[in-house]
């Protein structure tokens, strides 16, 4: 699930994938989910932490909305430490801006 440049906020589409994973994880197909929030390398590395993890909070308090379990909700933030797309620093790359949902069995 992607998001815009500097923010935290889902988007509609953000909030579609949400729904199926937690219809998913509420018919019984996941017992733990798992949350990584992520960010680009524009801007310094402090900031993205944080960013990275208003992005992963943003994302498992929604699933949590959406009736999922939050002792089920594991959720961790990378920064700009783990890209999809291996850039430059201070580079402003969509794919990068990001949050993973993992289920585990």
């Amino acid at each position: 699930m992607y998001f815009p440049f500097d923010s935290a906020v889902l988007d509609e589409s953000g909030q579609i994938v949400l729904v199926a994973a937690a219809n998913y994880a509420k018919s019984g197909n996941a017992t733990r989910i798992v949350v990584v929030g992520h960010a680009d390398t524009a801007g310094p590395d402090a900031y993205n932490i944080g960013l990275s993890e208003r992005r992963a909070k943003a994302t498992a308090d929604t699933l949590v909305n959406l009736g999922i379990s939050a002792s089920t909700i594991a959720v961790d933030w990378k920064g700009e430490s783990a890209p999809a797309v291996a850039t430059g620093d201070g580079v402003s790359e969509p794919l990068n801006r990001r949050v993973t949902i993992s289920p585990n069995f």
